[in-house]
């Protein structure tokens, strides 16, 4: 299975790096160096190298990781998945095509950027590549999760929804857990003019938790959610992971793995439709 898979990973990562679309990705890798690292002007501090590459990563390996798996979904690929033990097999070659491509643009950059860069310790060197590649494989799978080839019916918007809906009241929790507590509360009195004393007590009570610390506990299972990234960006700016933030990028692969389980089952339950 190892073999296969990595012999899939090869053929997909050398279809898109001798393509058009692989040298647009390259050209635009070295456009991006140009823009943000300019050899004349030289890097700035070290915390916004390792933010910058860290974004051109993710977004790189997004695109990629979109390309590569609509290359994959051509028709012509279907006697190769009809021969494979396993679809997971080829989902998760597409994966690692996508990731090892676009980790290559990135590691590029990284050392280009290096020309009159900053002083690099080996803390801040060590600190770099677990955050990378966290993020590429958030990425990779979020990408795949847009792709046709994994979609099946409405799984891309259910996904990508119920993340906006995440972020949505994340900035809006207080206003949410009022119009919760003006629901409860309307109950309340609705079920006292029934005289339905038992239900009316107990909205009422509902309705006081979450004045007090129905807030709080709703604030924080937001936050929870979207931790990570705020972990990572608050060590980078402060110079240095406490033991708590050093966990964020292991938060992030544990998203990017429960999502590719995911895609995974999607994929191997889909009727394929490939595009000719």
């Amino acid at each position: 299975m190892i073999r296969r898979v990595w012999e899939l990973t090869r053929y997909q990562t050398r279809s898109l790096a001798f393509s058009l679309a692989g040298l647009v990705f390259i050209i635009a890798a070295f456009l991006f160096w140009a823009i943000f690292f300019p050899p004349g002007q030289g890097t700035p501090d070290v915390e916004n190298y390792i933010l910058i590459i860290a974004a051109f990563g993710a977004v790189m390996t997004f695109l990629s990781t979109l390309t590569i798996a609509s290359r994959a979904n051509r028709a012509e690929n279907l006697p190769l998945i009809a021969r494979l033990p396993s679809r997971i097999e080829y989902i998760t070659a597409v994966f690692s095509s996508a990731f090892v491509f676009s980790l290559f643009l990135q590691i590029l950059v990284a050392v280009l950027a290096l020309i009159r860069g900053p002083e690099m310790t080996l803390g801040k060197m060590m600190e770099a590549p677990p955050i990378w590649i966290a993020l590429n494989l958030l990425a990779a799978i979020l990408a795949l999760h847009a792709s046709d080839l994994v979609a099946s019916g409405w799984s891309r918007v259910v996904i990508y929804g119920a993340l906006a809906l995440l972020l949505i009241a994340q900035s809006f929790v207080q206003q949410i857990n009022a119009w919760v507590l003006g629901f409860f509360s309307n109950l309340s009195s609705i079920f006292y003019a029934q005289q339905l004393d038992g239900m009316a007590s107990l909205m009422s009570r509902t309705a006081l938790w979450l004045g007090g610390t129905g807030e709080s506990l709703l604030s924080g299972i937001l936050n929870v959610v979207f931790w990570p990234f705020r972990a990572i960006g608050e060590a980078i700016i402060n110079g240095f992971f406490t033991p708590v933030q050093a966990l964020a990028p292991a938060v992030l692969v544990l998203y990017a793995s429960i999502l590719y389980l995911i895609a995974a089952d999607l994929f191997a339950s889909k009727d394929l439709e490939m595009t000719e």
